[in-house]
C-alpha cells in the first residue's frame, strides 16, 4: 500500500471512484479540490501517473480538501471516503494524518472537518483531531486540529460531541456504537507527525 497527493486545489486534480464501493464518489470527479488517496498496487509492475489511479483495481480511500476561503492558514478536509469492503482498518484515519503532515510541509497552520455521524467523529479523533464545540448550518460537528500536533484530548469535550449525534435519528449500528462509548476517553491518534510515525510505516 502506498499514501500518495494527487495534487492541491490550483492544480485542479481529478479522481474516478466507482459510486457502488465508495460514499461520496461523484465528490472526486470535481477538479476544485485537492486529493489524496491510499492505494495498492502490488500487481503493478511500474508505478503509474497520479491521474491514471482506478478505483476497481488501485485506491482504498481517498480524501477532498481545499484552503478555507477566509483563514489562508486553514485547509478544510471535505470529502473522507474508503472501500467497503475495506473499512475498519484505519485508512481513513491514517490518510488524513498523511494529508495533516502535507498540509504541514505546505504551511497550513490548521485543519478542519465537519461530520455528520459518530463513525466519521470517531476516525477524525484517531486522526488527532477533536471537536470545537461547534456545528455547521446543517447539523455537522466541526473538528479542528493543528498542522503540526495533535489536537488537545477532552474527554469531556469528546462524550458532549457523541451526545450530539444521540439526539438523531440513526441506524441500529450508530446506536449500538454510541452505546459501547458512552463513558469512554477519545482513542488514541494512529501513527502521522504528531504521532510520531511515518503513515506508510509497515506498508
Amino acid at each position: 500500500m502506498e499514501f500518495a497527493l494527487l495534487g492541491w486545489p490550483p492544480d485542479g486534480p481529478t479522481l474516478r471512484l466507482d459510486y457502488r464501493r465508495f460514499a461520496y464518489a461523484g465528490k472526486f470527479v470535481m477538479s476544485n479540490t485537492g486529493k489524496a488517496v491510499v492505494a495498492d498496487r502490488t500487481e503493478r509492475t511500474a508505478p503509474l501517473p497520479s491521474e491514471e489511479y482506478e478505483a476497481d483495481a488501485d485506491v482504498l480511500a481517498a480524501v477532498a480538501f481545499n484552503e478555507d476561503r477566509t483563514d489562508e492558514g486553514v485547509l478544510w478536509l471535505r470529502y473522507v471516503t474508503v472501500r467497503d469492503d475495506r473499512k475498519g482498518e484505519n485508512l481513513g484515519p491514517r490518510l488524513c494524518a498523511f494529508v495533516v503532515a502535507r498540509a504541514a510541509e505546505r504551511g497550513y497552520d490548521r485543519l478542519r472537518i465537519a461530520v455528520n455521524n459518530p463513525f466519521a467523529y470517531e476516525a477524525l479523533h484517531e486522526a488527532g483531531f477533536a471537536w470545537t464545540g461547534e456545528t455547521t448550518g446543517i447539523a455537522e460537528l466541526v473538528l479542528e486540529r493543528p498542522a503540526d500536533a495533535n489536537a488537545d484530548r477532552s474527554g469531556d469535550r469528546y462524550r458532549r460531541g457523541l451526545d450530539e449525534f444521540r439526539a438523531r435519528d440513526l441506524s441500529d449500528a450508530e446506536v449500538a456504537f454510541l452505546a459501547d462509548r458512552r463513558d469512554a476517553d477519545p482513542p488514541e491518534p494512529v501513527g502521522g507527525p504528531a504521532g510520531g510515525d511515518d503513515p506508510n510505516a509497515g506498508y
